[in-house]
């Protein structure tokens, strides 16, 4: 989790970058709240958005301070927290779509709180309190999430199918419908992810390429466009990314 906040009233349009993982926006600003922009559509106030979700922004006016807390929860998880993964990817929903009154009422329980901490507490109890276990995908799936991330993306679907024992079309049949991407998908978005982040820290983009698996710069440029829309240049210089680090620290 992390919490962002601008004290004085701004115009936002913040270009987010595609990450590996099922993303929770709580809006707590005053005002009229953001407004999240993607390839699925638009949504205001807390939204959810899956995996791969296009070329996402967020914007809006607020009349008074921004503050929001950012959820990164890893797909495994997101299947049991939330339900129905699969069908968020690609999309930007309404939490209250997936938790009806009750995101409401942990929304509530947010702005009355009083410190970042507070609310990082009150949002782990929230999400404690919908982990439902037997939504959680089969272990092996869980499993090859893990080998994926592990490779940084760099594994091919015949290798992480005989890691755990299964066929191909079996992996690409319980990862696709568990997770909602199929597994080479799931690669190709943790490959970019490690490509945008050393974008972001100013490498030239064909030592990225070579640094992160691409046959060549054109590849990477490709890929970058795929999930963004824009290109591996706007990528380096987005916002989102030249903070991700300081909100994310690496253990």
């Amino acid at each position: 989790m992390a919490g962002f906040r601008q004290l004085a009233p701004v115009h936002v349009d913040i270009a987010m970058v595609a990450h590996p993982s099922v993303t929770l926006f709580v809006d707590l600003s005053e005002g009229s709240g953001i407004v999240h922009d993607s390839d699925g559509g638009r949504a205001r106030g807390t939204t959810v958005a899956g995996l791969a979700p296009g070329a996402l922004r967020l914007g809006g006016r607020a009349t008074g301070r921004i503050e929001c807390l950012q959820i990164r929860l890893p797909p495994p998880l997101a299947v049991a927290v939330l339900g129905a993964s699969a069908d968020l990817t690609g999309t930007v929903v309404s939490l209250d779509d997936l938790w009806g009154r009750d995101a409401e009422r942990t929304e509530d329980r947010l702005r009355a709180a009083g410190t970042w901490d507070e609310r990082f507490a009150i949002a782990a109890d929230a999400l404690g309190r919908r982990l439902d276990v037997r939504r959680s995908p089969d272990p092996e799936v869980a499993a090859v999430w893990e080998l994926i991330l592990t490779a940084r993306g760099r594994v091919g679907v015949d290798s992480l199918a005989n890691e755990v024992g299964w066929s191909r079309k079996r992996l690409w049949s319980r990862f696709r419908s568990q997770i909602g991407l199929a597994p080479k998908h799931a690669a190709r978005l943790v490959r970019f992810d490690r490509a945008a982040h050393l974008l972001a820290a100013g490498r030239p983009a064909a030592e990225v390429a070579a640094l992160s698996g691409y046959a060549d710069q054109a590849h990477l440029h490709r890929e970058v466009k795929a999930f963004t829309g824009v290109t591996p240049t706007a990528v380096a210089a987005a916002p989102w990314l030249a903070i991700d680090d300081l909100a994310w620290p690496t253990p």
